[in-house]
């Protein structure tokens, strides 16, 4: 199988050109380091079957961070038929320093100039073939976003994908810096024609708004208030239209099948199973509307100016925007974000970004949430109250990074892009938002499953026992954990979920509903009933803050390969989740009572 390893600085939308090439749906993001492991695809073309292998961006292969290595230690080990640069037609003058250094390799290789429709409403000019004669290697324009010559570039990299597969030359043929540099003035010079004066444009009008010293950040928490209510706006809908269907197909096609089966089995397949994965999936289109607008906002490049905004603070905590960038891609999983910290070069500020990552308002917690802010909450309150949670996850991410900074030191500066303005097409709207979608089914499936059967079987046994009684398995657990649970309000039921939001966060609502042996319909009802406002956010800031699952454990251990780290990170926000709920419910009660 040929295969052709795709290379090219961050923020070239290398990984854009990805999606279009193989079909496939990468993560794409409109800031640096969002490729962070190897993205690998397989496609037919000119009748061969190739492997398209998406390697990280990097500026150059001199440097030492983990994503540089990655790069130059595959390109050193693994033989590939061609090399692919994407370049930024914008940034030619930046750019081109790392195909000289990729030239030097003596791999076969094409250079794709993207971005050509923003080189063009900024006046920049390139002569295509000259650039092409100068460095000796095939090169077209195209805007990936667009397809915008697509199928141009598609054409030249079949022509020129190589029957044999090449190794690279030794690094020792680009080590003098200086020559490299004289060539990048020459090939910029003669080929690349800027205009003295740029035009003023809608990044810079919008950015002396967005990056105002002290209108940046209140804008920014607007924008985030303004797409939690769009959300409820738009998905409260939609989720009632889910639970209808899965009510009627359980009143007309499951439970009449289940007619003759023994209560125990019948019992087991509907208020365990059904009830249970139904409760999770009526919340996947308040899922997909989340990382939809989510999707918006990163590839739209505001996600690099919110770190920007945030560095100068963030800075005092031992921490950078980077970090606060990781924090907030952890909004859609934990598990990428803490993935996605290996473009630190500093080991400290890893381990700190790690431990506050976390803390983020993940989509599994954001079900729980969503579900038990409508069935206690107004519809005029519920967006506050989600957003409070999202201010308190800040809040305790940074609580954290105060407390250990000193521990887990950083002396790595901050460079950052800040890309120019992009809105997404609709295109990589729906296919980010139906792949999003996809992988929460599918890999929050098989947890789901599990852990409404577990709690079934908790809540049941012994059979003679009524269901979720004193006298269950369920009950004598509840009776045990009491004292830990009382104090900050929430009652034995409730605290039987959390032990399987252990495993992972999607599993409390589906166990809920299987506890009280009901559907999501009756169950909001049920909670209303059983549970105040003060008793609700207290189990809610507890979800927000303790133990993280256990997919983002095992990547914490993976990724700082310690388990001292790793245990600190599990048992720090357990401590920090009962504190902060038990302040909250005591100080509330003493004031509602007083």
């Amino acid at each position: 199988m040929k295969r052709i390893a795709l290379l090219g600085m961050p923020n070239t939308g290398k990984s854009t050109f990805f999606n279009r090439l193989t079909g496939a749906v990468a993560r794409v993001g409109n800031w640096p380091g969002i490729t962070v492991d190897l993205l690998t695809a397989k496609l037919l073309m000119g009748g061969d079957m190739v492997e398209v292998v998406d390697l990280p961006g990097i500026y150059n292969l001199h440097g030492y961070s983990e994503d540089e290595l990655v790069v130059r230690h595959f390109l050193e080990k693994n033989p590939i038929n061609l090399l692919v640069i994407v370049a930024n037609a914008t940034q030619l003058d930046r750019q081109l320093a790392l195909v000289l250094q990729l030239k030097d390799l003596g791999l076969p290789m094409v250079l794709l100039l993207n971005m050509v429709d923003e080189a063009k409403r900024l006046g920049i000019q390139i002569e295509q073939h000259k650039l092409e004669h100068a460095l000796g290697i095939p090169v077209a324009t195209l805007s990936a976003k667009h397809g915008i010559g697509f199928p141009w570039a598609r054409q030249l990299i079949e022509r020129n994908l190589n029957d044999t597969l090449a190794t690279a030359a030794a690094f020792s043929a680009f080590a003098s810096d200086d020559a490299l540099e004289a060539r990048l003035e020459e090939l910029v010079r003669d080929t690349v024609h800027v205009p003295v004066t740029l035009s003023e444009t809608i990044t810079s009008r919008l950015d002396r708004l967005l990056l105002h010293p002290l209108l940046g950040l209140p804008l920014f928490f607007l924008a985030m208030y303004l797409m939690f209510q769009a959300i409820y706006t738009i998905g409260t809908p939609m989720q009632n239209a889910v639970e209808w269907l899965l009510g009627l197909l359980k009143q007309d096609a499951v439970a009449p099948l289940l007619a003759h089966a023994s209560p125990v089995i019948s019992s087991f397949l509907l208020e365990g199973i059904y009830n249970g994965v139904g409760t999770v999936l009526s919340f996947l289109p308040i899922i997909v509307l989340f990382f939809l607008f989510m999707g918006i906002v990163e590839d739209s490049g505001y996600l690099s100016r919110a770190a920007f905004l945030v560095d100068a603070f963030m800075s005092r905590l031992g921490l950078d925007g980077r970090s606060f960038v990781m924090q907030l891609m952890g909004f859609g999983c934990n598990v990428p974000a803490l993935m996605g910290t290996r473009v630190m070069r500093s080991r400290g500020l890893r381990l700190l970004t790690m431990l506050i990552i976390p803390f983020s308002l993940c989509s599994a917690r954001l079900q729980v949430f969503i579900f038990l802010t409508t069935a206690v909450f107004s519809p005029r309150t519920a967006p506050f109250v989600l957003f409070s949670l999202y201010c308190m996850s800040f809040f305790a991410s940074f609580l954290t990074a105060l407390l250990y900074r000193r521990r887990l030191t950083n002396d790595e500066p901050l460079l950052l892009e800040l890309p120019p303005y992009r809105f997404p097409t609709w295109r990589q709207m729906v296919m980010r938002s139906w792949h999003e979608a996809k992988g929460f089914v599918r890999e929050a499936g098989g947890f789901i499953l599990l852990g409404v059967v577990l709690v079934w079987f908790l809540t049941n046994i012994p059979f003679s026992a009524a269901p979720a009684s004193a006298h269950t398995l369920a009950g004598r657990l509840a009776t045990f954990m009491a004292p830990a649970f009382h104090p900050i309000g929430i009652n034995d039921l409730m605290s039987i979920a959390l032990l399987f939001g252990f495993v992972a966060k999607e599993v409390v609502i589906g166990a809920l509903a299987v506890i009280y042996g009901t559907n999501e319909g009756a169950l909001s009802g049920i909670i209303a009933t059983h549970l105040n406002w003060i008793e609700a956010y207290s189990f809610m800031l507890f979800v927000l803050i303790y133990t993280p699952c256990l997919s983002a454990i095992a990547v914490l251990r993976q990724e700082s390969k310690s388990w001292r780290f790793t245990a600190l990170a599990v048992a720090w926000p357990l401590f920090l989740a009962w504190t902060v709920s038990f302040v909250f419910y005591q100080a509330a009660t003493a004031l509602i009572g007083a």
